[in-house]
């Protein structure tokens, strides 16, 4: 299995993140993870599974302001986001399985998730995510909680399945 991963990283927690999926997923396929800003508008062929994450920001995926207040708190701010990736990508995505996942503090459901947010961004493309993730942060920055990594990791391998 082949896998496409694009993350979103301000403070480093969900590349982590993504590298940990990764890493489950090499297990028995190949997985590839890249930055947002460097992620390709046409998809490949040859993609198994799409992977979509990023940080929860004001209770969704990242926007133009969040990033820029992410920036101001020692962050990337990065110019672009998993938010304006979605949508510049075609309908209907070519890509047999996609999963979100995301990065966020405190556990409510109330809370908001870029992941459930990623998940509805891919419905808009006649897709229905496989699932969606979070992962939980100590902090605005980070770290992530203790075991986070291991569950990450975990998740990778069940993916592969």
């Amino acid at each position: 299995m082949r896998t496409l991963i694009v993350v979103e990283s301000q403070f480093g927690n969900t590349l982590e993140v993504a590298e940990a999926v990764a890493a489950g997923l090499r297990e028995t396929g190949s997985a590839t993870v890249v930055p947002v800003a460097e992620a390709p508008r046409t998809l490949p062929d040859d993609i198994d599974l799409l992977l979509v994450g990023g940080p929860t920001h004001a209770f969704s995926m990242s926007r133009p302001a969040t990033r820029e207040a992410a920036k101001t708190d020692g962050g990337a701010g990065t110019p672009t986001g998993i938010r304006e990736w979605l949508d510049s990508l075609p309908t209907p995505l070519p890509v047999p399985r996609i999963a979100t996942f995301g990065t966020k503090q405190g556990h409510s459901r109330w809370g908001g998730s870029a992941a459930a947010a990623a998940a509805k961004a891919v419905r808009q493309h006649a897709t229905v995510p496989a699932e969606n993730v979070d992962f939980f942060v100590t902090g605005k920055s980070g770290p992530l909680e203790p075991g986070e990594l291991d569950r990450a990791t975990a998740w990778g391998r069940e993916l592969s399945r």
